[in-house]
């Protein structure tokens, strides 16, 4: 099972945004047809509302719920969560949850200054975690996501992370190498299969060489090759 949680604010306790659920929509479909011989299932998790909320980290709350849920329908299966922005601190910060093995976090929101206390990550000990981010991002610092993948990899050396150069906070511009990346590391991470080169190098590297990964172009077709 891969949870998809969508991008939210900061502070709001508006109802989440119709958008950000149809946002993704498609990476969600795109999961499940590279998971399809395997069985894989893809959610996207509709918010309470649309804030973290400072200390109450309600979109963590909700995703650590819908985790709370897949165990209650289907029982004992792996769990991807894959987040993107406020969705990508909410899969981060629910990724300690015993039935999640792997994290995705694409261009995630990330306060400044993220300290241990302020943003964990020893929780992560265990899982498989993946950050990609565009370097040209305006709205979430990738440097702070660079910071973060610096601390969980102190802890859990199945940390890594990949920059999409050029590239903006929604990652459009590459948006099919994002997809396919998303997609490896999503199968590889719940159903033992081989990953792609880069991620396989990414994840065995040290930093920061395993954290500064360039997602090259192309990236996926040599895999349908």
């Amino acid at each position: 099972m891969v949870l998809l949680l969508p991008d939210g604010k900061a502070d709001s306790h508006r109802r989440p945004s119709p958008l950000s659920y149809a946002s993704q929509l498609p990476l969600a479909r795109a999961l499940a047809r590279a998971g399809q011989e395997d069985g894989l299932a893809a959610h996207v998790v509709r918010y309470r509302c649309r804030g973290w909320n400072a200390t109450d980290a309600q979109l963590a709350a909700d995703a650590e719920w819908a985790v709370d849920e897949v165990v209650r329908r289907y029982g004992d299966v792996p769990v991807c969560l894959a987040g993107h922005g406020m969705g990508g601190r909410a899969a981060l910060r629910a990724g300690g949850h015993a039935a999640v093995g792997s994290v995705l976090a694409m261009a995630p929101w990330l306060p400044e200054g993220g300290t241990d206390d302020q943003e964990p990550v020893k929780h992560l000990l265990g899982r498989q975690v993946l950050l990609v981010h565009g370097t040209n991002d305006a709205r979430t610092d990738p440097e702070l996501s660079f910071r973060l993948a610096e601390r969980a990899k102190k802890t859990n050396r199945d940390t890594c992370r990949f920059e999409v150069h050029s590239d903006g906070h929604g990652l459009r511009q590459h948006r099919a190498e994002v997809t396919a990346l998303a997609a490896d590391f999503v199968c590889g991470s719940l159903f033992g299969r081989a990953y792609a080169r880069p991620v396989a190098d990414a994840l065995a590297a040290p930093p920061p060489l395993g954290l500064r990964m360039p997602l090259a172009a192309g990236f996926g077709k040599s895999l349908r090759g």
